[in-house]
C-alpha cells in the first residue's frame, strides 16, 4: 500500500501516468514485464481519476484564470479526445504487448523513461 501511495502522489504531481512509475517498481517485485504492462495499465485508471479529482478541486479555486470549457484545471475538449485516442489505441497496445518479446519492451520502456526525463529537465531549465 506504502509503494501505491507514493506511484500516485508522484504520478499526480509530476503529471504522468501511474504506469510509468509502476511497471518499474512491479518488474522489480520479479512480476513477468507482460503482466506487470497490463497491470499498471488497470492501476493507471484510478490514479488517473484521482489525479483529475484534485486538479478539478485545486481549479476551482482560480476560475477567473481558465478557458472556457474547463472543469477545474481539466480542460474538457483535450480530455474527449484523449478519451477517443485511448479508445481506439488502447485494443492495439494489449496485442502488441503481449506478442512482443520481453527485451523489446524493456528496451521501449527505457527509451520513454529516458525521453520523459531528459523532457523534464529541458523544461526545468527553461
Amino acid at each position: 500500500m506504502l509503494a501505491g501511495a507514493a506511484i500516485g502522489v508522484l504520478s499526480s504531481l509530476v503529471a504522468i501516468g501511474g504506469g510509468l512509475l509502476s511497471v518499474p517498481f512491479l518488474t522489480l517485485c520479479r512480476v513477468k514485464l507482460q503482466r506487470a504492462i497490463g497491470t499498471a495499465a488497470a492501476i493507471g485508471f484510478p490514479i488517473a481519476l484521482a489525479g483529475t479529482a484534485g486538479y478539478i478541486v485545486n481549479g476551482y479555486m482560480q476560475p477567473e484564470n481558465l478557458p472556457d470549457h474547463s472543469l477545474g484545471y481539466v480542460y474538457l475538449p483535450a480530455v474527449a479526445w484523449l478519451v477517443a485516442a485511448s479508445t481506439l489505441t488502447a485494443p492495439l497496445g494489449a496485442k502488441m504487448t503481449h506478442s512482443a518479446k520481453a527485451a523489446v519492451l524493456r528496451a521501449c520502456f527505457v527509451v520513454l523513461l529516458y525521453g520523459l526525463g531528459i523532457k523534464m529537465l529541458f523544461h526545468i531549465a527553461a
